[in-house]
């Protein structure tokens, strides 16, 4: 079986209204991706609860897949007309086969290494370094493969932080990453909690990979009144906002708490925003996101 795929640049005033008209006129699927001009910097767009936005890429890339019998010109032209768009755009068109869709998404993921003792290995390759920390992942359909900024500083943080004494709360721990990772260290009890079924049971497979005694519960069914030595929440800052007098009381007095899935720009906000219950500082960044830090 094969598909079509048309790939066009459109500027940011049409690319949105003509990704709909594509889908109402049968495309399969719409990708709008950022088309960087050469010579021009970056432009990142970032959207979240609690912080929307409706901007896209001043360029926009986008990319679609419709079936092999379908004319890629006469889709074309229906969209414009559906919008009115009176110029109708270059396009090209390129034949998808099909593949073996699993390998090639694992082919995608490459062995990640977070620091000098720290590895973060998918399943499927081989660990580089059998003496460091290897943290094998199979992620499924959970949030979080490592490669992400955010979960790479909130690692970082960690280690500096684990004791063999050390109680430790994941909240919204995706794949189980940060959870893992802090029973690797030797961490004493760690617990992981995610609002999502699928991010529970991939971060309970991930724990039997890696041999670790952690344990993790849907947020719904998981009540606590325990206090925890760390409490780690790689998020993001609406939610994170809201959960400050939540996360605070889960931290033991002399506890610690890290933050992180914040961009630098929402560093003073969340600082303030916790100031009641914890004083946190920016204790590291990697590229725009950073890491919070403080403790009790």
């Amino acid at each position: 079986m094969a598909w079509h795929q048309i790939q066009l640049t459109l500027s940011s005033e049409v690319a949105e209204q003509f990704s709909d008209a594509l889908m109402n006129q049968g495309a399969l699927t719409v990708t709008l991706e950022n088309f960087e001009l050469p010579g021009q910097p970056e432009f990142e767009v970032f959207g979240e609860p609690g912080y929307e936005t409706d901007q896209l890429w001043p360029w926009c890339t986008l990319k679609v897949l419709i079936d092999f019998k379908d004319n890629a010109a006469d889709l074309i032209e229906r969209a414009c007309a559906e919008i009115e768009l009176s110029d109708i755009p270059a396009f090209q068109v390129d034949v998808i086969e099909d593949q073996d869709w699993v390998q090639l998404t694992q082919s995608q993921f490459e062995p990640i290494q977070i620091n000098d003792h720290m590895w973060i290995v998918p399943t499927w390759h081989t660990p580089p370094d059998e003496q460091a920390i290897n943290i094998r992942i199979d992620p499924g359909q959970a949030f979080g493969t490592g490669g992400h900024p955010t979960t790479q500083l909130c690692l970082n943080a960690l280690i500096k932080e684990i004791t063999p004494q050390s109680s430790i709360l994941d909240y919204g721990c995706g794949s189980g990453i940060l959870a893992i990772a802090a029973a690797k260290m030797g961490a004493q009890s760690v617990i992981g909690v995610d609002i999502d079924e699928a991010a529970v049971l991939a971060a309970k497979r991930n724990a039997e990979l890696n041999n670790v005694s952690a344990h993790f519960y849907n947020n719904q069914d998981w009540k606590s009144d325990t206090l925890y030595d760390g409490v780690v929440a790689n998020i993001l800052a609406a939610p994170l906002k809201v959960l400050a007098p939540l996360l605070s009381s889960y931290v033991k007095p002399g506890g610690w708490l890290i933050l992180s899935g914040l961009l630098d720009k929402q560093t003073d906000e969340m600082i303030a925003c916790y100031s009641p219950f914890i004083s946190l500082r920016k204790v590291s960044q990697q590229e725009e996101w950073v890491c919070l830090m403080g403790k009790k």
